[in-house]
């Protein structure tokens, strides 16, 4: 995408030099930090339309500066991290971030990710839906606010394009595969738990007055669907 400008925060120089390398002839422009420090002070002189997060910096940490970011950076992150365990991904999740990969990286693949957040984000913008409302969830995709039961929910950016998508498609199953494509553009890898943690945060946030029905159904085998009752 031509003007599309990604800032790198990679502790790793030449990591940092080789992925800035290959992004520049994918046609980004690109910017590289290596401390985390001034990462955040980064982030708002650059404003890039994607950022590239490393977890383990000197100065303040790769989670330090996804939570720190949200609160004023509306842009696709992509973390990196070299630990590739549940819990991380669910915290991953949970502070902001859209996407991960655990390195070594291959750069076609990082290359596919940040083409289908960029895409995404886009989509977002160009579009202005009507507010969708159901019998217990209340959506406006123009403020992307969220209300259950007359409750604003804080949602991640991640997390509410997944309930947006189920909110979409309500009544009918979608598959982790779809799931997969619509929000990443890319093919379902079942190694991949990233769907499914973002289902366990939705629900938890979607339960928050302890009712027990769910509204988001796991189909066996077949997928996920958003009851509206």
């Amino acid at each position: 995408m031509p003007n599309t400008r990604i800032l790198i925060v990679e502790d790793d120089h030449e990591i940092a030099r080789l992925t800035a390398m290959y992004l520049n002839s994918e046609g980004y422009e690109t910017k590289v930090i290596n401390d985390g420090a001034i990462a955040l002070t980064a982030i708002k002189q650059y404003e890039p339309s994607l950022l590239i997060l490393d977890l383990m910096l000197p100065g303040l940490s790769g989670m330090e500066i996804c939570a720190q970011a949200r609160t004023f950076f509306k842009e696709p992150i992509l973390v990196l991290t070299a630990c590739d365990d549940e819990l991380s991904e669910i915290s991953l999740f949970k502070l902001g971030a859209d996407d991960y990969l655990t390195k070594p990286v291959r750069p076609h693949i990082m290359a596919a990710r940040i083409a289908a957040l960029l895409r995404r984000t886009s989509r977002q913008q160009k579009s202005s839906p009507d507010e969708i409302e159901l019998k217990r969830l209340k959506i406006d995709p123009r403020r992307q606010r969220v209300e259950f039961r007359g409750k604003a929910l804080d949602l991640t950016d991640s997390e509410y394009d997944l309930l947006l998508l189920l909110t979409q498609n309500v009544g009918k199953i979608i598959s982790r595969e779809e799931c997969c494509q619509q929000l990443r553009g890319i093919d379902h890898d079942f190694s991949d738990r990233s769907i499914d943690m973002r289902i366990s945060g939705l629900r938890k946030k979607l339960n928050i007055d302890c009712s027990t029905q769910q509204i988001i159904k796991t189909v066996r085998n077949k997928g996920y669907m958003l009851i509206n009752e």
